[in-house]
């Protein structure tokens, strides 16, 4: 992949999240909620959630931007999409636990969306990088090697969290 300075670099939002990011915060997704994880991605975080016990709606035919499923979401969202996913959220009330740039909450329409709101974000910062595998066209590229240059964070809302970060 080209870098910034080529003006050719291309964008993926295909980036999946592997079964440990889950696992790390398993302690904090309530167990007698119904979690929609609302982007399909290759299937699999659906699945890792299924498999750690909660009940899952992850349909790969469900149109986020026109569905509105379960008790709250967890997801790993389109990075591209992160302003319209979150005027979406806050728009359906719904609760949320979403992995995204922890640059994100500098951005001005992120400040200005949570700022009014009675229920603040809440900030669950990972031990380590969360490692995404990355996919294009539905396959791994011949040189990723599951690397990742960006730091995430679970972006919490409606949760209440026991601390705020």
């Amino acid at each position: 992949m080209a870098g910034f300075h080529t003006k050719t670099f291309i964008k993926h939002d295909d980036y999946m999240t592997p079964k440990y990011a889950w696992l790390n915060i398993q302690k904090y997704i309530p167990k007698d909620k119904i979690i929609w994880e609302a982007f399909y991605g290759d299937g699999d975080s659906g699945n890792y959630l299924i498999e750690m016990g909660f009940k899952v709606i992850h349909d790969k035919d469900l149109d986020f931007f026109k569905s509105d499923k379960g008790d709250l979401v967890v997801s790993n969202p389109p990075f591209s999409k992160s302003k319209e996913v979150l005027n979406r959220m806050v728009e359906l009330k719904k609760p949320f636990i979403m992995i995204m740039p922890s640059s994100k909450i500098n951005t001005q329409y992120f400040r200005k969306l949570f700022s009014d709101s009675k229920d603040k974000i809440q900030i669950i910062v990972p031990r380590k990088r969360i490692s995404f595998i990355k996919k294009v066209d539905g396959k791994i590229p011949e040189n990723w090697g599951n690397r990742c240059n960006f730091d995430c964070f679970y972006y919490c809302w409606k949760m209440n969290l026991p601390r705020d970060i």
